[in-house]
């Protein structure tokens, strides 16, 4: 029985040895891990948050009729320049029939008024002639008659005027004639000759002519997420890439940002607006869509790493990066990091250009 259960052990102790050295053969037939490194080197890091728009005119006018008709002639076309004052357009009027009956009214009116103060004039001078009245008798009569001339031109006028849009003496500010108020380059026309157009009063905008900016003077005018509105503030500066203007970048100033944001597509948005610096060389047209780069913070030509052979303590949450001080062996070094573009961070301090940082993506030597 004892015999039995020694072979028994012995058997065990050479099973559990045997499979020990088998497992240290296998250990040692592994091949071993090899670390990459890389060494930091000189970026120029700019953190920039990303906004959507179009290029604007600063100011854009639109001019409008003061009288309604239809468009008789036009005297400009988009990319014109004019100054202001030059004509633009002329207007033939139609007249309100109603409007034109009342003219057409109040110069009978005068006509009947005109033709009584010529009598009583006439009479007065024939009886001041024979001495029955004193010549103050006769002045105000002269001075009725007068009136009533007066009375009887201003309604041929204003009848002309609601017919026609004008009258003689007036030619020069003549409603008809569509001019415009400020200097600049013409945008657009969205009238054609034949349209007809409305005046613009309290109660209706009108009809715009033309409208008029200038081009000189520029803003980009886009939104921004609200994740990223938190971090943005007035008067940092712009970088302004044009689709349709390859291979250039305009600066701009950011010089407003919506105090209210609005819903779009299930997302708060808020509008910024950006003065763009002028640039002579180059043509930018209204309306041409846009990108801007908000200049959060930049650092120039400064020693950076890649973010991802960055580690950060579980305990501390501090940064820190393990340096080669052998083959395949690595020293932790804290550091202190700065601005961060998403793919290199700046590195303050705690290691140097010449450090072999190690890459954190082990590879199997072959």
């Amino acid at each position: 029985m004892k015999k039995s259960v020694t072979i028994v052990i012995l058997l065990l102790i050479v099973i559990v040895f045997g499979g020990s050295m088998y497992y240290l053969y296998q250990k040692n037939s592994e091949d071993p891990v090899v670390y990459e490194t890389e060494t930091p080197s000189k970026q120029t890091i700019v953190k920039k948050a990303v906004a959507t728009g179009s290029i604007l005119p600063l100011e854009e006018v639109l001019i409008k009729p003061n009288i309604s008709g239809v468009i008789e002639e036009i005297y400009v076309e988009g990319g014109d320049y004019v100054k202001s004052g030059d004509l633009l357009a002329k207007i033939k009027v139609v007249p309100n029939l109603s409007a034109l009956n009342d003219a057409k009214n109040a110069i009978d009116e005068a006509k009947i008024n005109l033709d009584d103060q010529k009598r009583n004039y006439e009479r007065q001078s024939i009886l001041f002639g024979k001495g029955v009245i004193p010549k103050t008798d006769l002045e105000r009569a002269q001075v009725s008659y007068d009136q009533a001339k007066q009375s009887y031109a201003a309604a041929n006028k204003r009848y002309d005027i609601v017919k026609t849009g004008t009258t003689s003496g007036l030619s020069s500010s003549a409603n008809t004639m569509i001019r415009a108020t400020v200097s600049g380059m013409v945008l657009e026309v969205p009238v054609e000759v034949g349209n007809q157009v409305i005046e613009s009063n309290t109660f209706n905008e009108g009809t715009t002519i033309a409208a008029i900016a200038d081009v000189d003077k520029m803003i980009f005018e886009g939104k921004v997420d609200e994740s990223e509105v938190g971090k943005i503030k007035e008067d940092l500066p712009l970088e302004i890439t044009v689709g349709a203007i390859e291979n250039r970048v305009f600066d701009a100033v950011l010089d407003y940002i919506a105090p209210k944001g609005k819903e779009e597509n299930g997302a708060i948005q808020f509008e910024i607006k950006g003065t763009l610096k002028k640039n002579d060389t180059v043509f930018i047209r209204a309306g041409l869509s846009a990108n801007a780069s908000i200049i959060l913070a930049r650092a120039d030509s400064v020693l950076a790493v890649k973010e991802a052979l960055v580690q950060f303590d579980d305990d501390t949450k501090k940064p820190y990066v393990e340096v080669q001080t052998a083959d395949q062996q690595f020293e932790r070094k804290d550091v202190e990091l700065g601005v961060s573009d998403g793919i290199f961070v700046e590195v303050k301090s705690g290691i140097v250009a010449t450090d072999k940082v190690k890459v954190w993506n082990a590879l199997a030597e072959e």
